[in-house]
C-alpha cells in the first residue's frame, strides 16, 4: 500500500482557499460600493498580470522554486498564484480600505515574509529569496495597492485610466500571444506587423483619453465617465475600445500565423456584441435618455464613420490673422470643412493668446499650439483625426511642439487688426 503526503496539498489548498474565504467574509460583512467594487477588479488585475511574471523570474534567478504536480501552468501551481492575487489585489480594497496604504502594504508585506518559508515543500526558497520579495512587493503589491485606492477613491484619473490601459495590453494582448503559443515574426516581418498593430492601438488609447478629459472616467463599466461622450474616436464610431481589441487580436493572428488568436478575435467580438453591448446600451440609455438615443442613430457601433457626427461636441479654434504662417493654418483648417468646429481671430480672444488654441465649448478642453492642431484635426475625417491622435500622444506632443517652435512656429505676441 502505498502513501499519499497530504502536507503538499494542505498547503496549496490553504493558500487559495483561506484568501478566498477573507473576500467572501469582507464582502459579506461590508457590502462593497460599486468604486469597491471597481477597486477590487483593478487591484486583482494588476496582480494577475504582474504576479506570474514575477514567479517566473524568480525560477530563472532562483530566489525561489515551485515543487508541484498538476494544476500548473508553465510550471507556476495556479492555486497559489490565486490565491496570492486574491491576498494583494482583491481584499485589500474590501477590508482594509480605511486604512493608510502603506500601513496595508506593511502588513500584507510582512504576511508574505513570514509565510513563504512555512510553504516548504512546495515553495522551495533560494538564497536570495528576499531579493525576490523585494521585487513582487515593488512591482506587484504597492503599485496595485495604489492603483486600487485611487480608483476606489476616485482619484489620480489620469494615472489610474493608464494603468487601466497596461492591464488591458498585459491581460488582453500580451497574455493571449503567451497562451497561445504565438512565434513572433524577426526583421523586417515584426517591425511592418508592429507598424500596423499600432493603428487599431492608437485607436483605443485615444478612445481613453477622450473617457478621460471628456467623460472624467475610465473604460472600466464600475469607473465610468461622468458625461456622455460623442467627441474624438466616439464622434465616428461608438464602440471605439471593443474595435481597438478587435482589430490588436486580427493583426497579432495575421503576422503570427496563429489561429487561436483568431478565437480571440471571436471571443472579443462576442463578448462586445453581445453581453457588453445589452448591458452597457441599457445602462446608458437610462443615464443619458434621449441624447444617447440620438448618438445610436448617427454613430455605429463597428463601422466608422468617414466623417464626425454632427451632433458631436462643438469647438473654437482660435488662429492670428495678423500672423502670416497662422492665417494660412486657419484657411487650411476653413477649406477642410471641419465638422463642429469653427475658427476664430485669435487676436479677439480675451485672454491674450501667443499660440494657436482650441477650446471646446463645453470647457472641459483647451489645447495649444500642437496639440490644438491635433484637437482641430479630429474635425476633419478619419484619416486626419488618426493623425491628430498622433500629435496626442504624451512626449510626442512636447517633441513636436519643440520642432515647431524651432521652425517658425513658436508663441507671438498677437497685435490687433488694423482699424480696430
Amino acid at each position: 500500500m502505498t502513501t499519499v503526503d497530504t502536507g503538499p496539498a494542505l498547503i496549496r489548498a490553504a493558500c487559495l482557499f483561506g484568501p478566498l474565504l477573507a473576500v467572501v467574509l469582507a464582502a459579506a460583512v461590508r457590502r462593497p460600493s460599486r468604486a469597491g467594487i471597481a477597486a477590487a477588479i483593478v487591484g486583482g488585475a494588476w496582480q494577475l498580470a504582474l504576479l506570474p511574471a514575477v514567479n517566473l523570474l524568480a525560477g530563472q534567478l532562483g530566489w525561489w522554486s515551485f515543487q508541484t504536480e498538476g494544476g500548473t501552468v508553465a510550471g507556476l501551481p495556479v492555486d497559489l498564484l490565486l490565491g496570492w492575487v486574491l491576498l494583494w489585489g482583491v481584499l485589500p480594497p474590501l477590508a482594509a480600505d480605511r486604512l493608510p496604504w502603506p500601513l496595508t502594504a506593511a502588513l500584507l508585506g510582512w504576511l508574505d515574509l513570514a509565510a513563504m518559508p512555512l510553504l516548504d515543500p512546495v515553495v522551495r526558497l533560494g538564497g536570495h529569496w528576499l531579493t525576490g520579495e523585494s521585487v513582487a512587493i515593488a512591482l506587484c503589491l504597492l503599485p496595485g495597492l495604489l492603483l486600487a485606492r485611487w480608483t476606489a477613491r476616485a482619484e489620480r484619473l489620469r494615472l489610474r485610466a493608464a494603468g487601466q490601459v497596461l492591464l488591458a495590453a498585459l491581460l488582453m494582448l500580451a497574455l493571449p500571444v503567451v497562451a497561445a503559443g504565438a512565434r513572433l515574426p524577426h526583421g523586417a516581418a515584426l517591425s511592418s506587423g508592429l507598424q500596423v498593430l499600432a493603428v487599431p492601438m492608437l485607436l483605443g488609447v485615444a478612445a481613453v483619453r477622450e473617457f478621460v478629459v471628456r467623460g472624467g472616467g475610465t473604460p472600466l463599466p464600475y469607473d465610468p465617465p461622468h458625461r456622455l461622450v460623442t467627441s474624438g474616436p466616439y464622434a465616428y464610431v461608438r464602440n471605439p475600445i471593443q474595435v481597438s481589441l478587435v482589430l490588436c487580436h486580427l493583426v497579432l493572428a495575421a503576422f503570427t500565423c496563429n489561429a487561436w488568436l483568431l478565437l480571440a478575435a471571436g471571443v472579443s467580438l462576442a463578448y462586445s456584441a453581445g453581453l457588453a453591448a445589452w448591458h452597457e446600451g441599457a445602462e446608458l440609455g437610462l443615464r443619458y435618455g434621449p441624447a444617447w438615443a440620438e448618438y445610436t442613430a448617427g454613430v455605429r457601433s463597428w463601422l466608422p464613420r468617414l466623417r464626425p457626427w454632427p451632433g458631436t461636441a462643438p469647438a473654437e479654434i482660435h488662429v492670428a490673422q495678423t500672423c502670416g504662417v497662422c492665417s494660412g493654418v486657419g484657411r487650411w483648417i476653413i477649406a477642410r470643412s471641419p465638422v463642429a468646429l469653427t475658427v476664430r481671430p485669435a487676436e479677439e480672444h480675451p485672454a491674450g493668446l501667443r499660440r494657436i488654441t482650441y477650446e471646446s465649448a463645453d470647457g472641459l478642453e483647451r489645447a495649444e499650439g500642437v496639440a490644438a492642431l491635433g484637437r482641430a484635426l479630429q474635425h476633419f475625417h478619419l484619416g486626419w483625426a488618426l493623425l491628430g491622435w498622433v500629435l496626442l500622444i504624451p512626449g510626442l506632443a512636447w517633441f513636436a511642439q519643440l520642432v515647431a517652435d524651432a521652425t517658425a512656429g513658436g508663441p507671438r505676441e498677437l497685435r490687433a487688426p488694423a482699424g480696430r
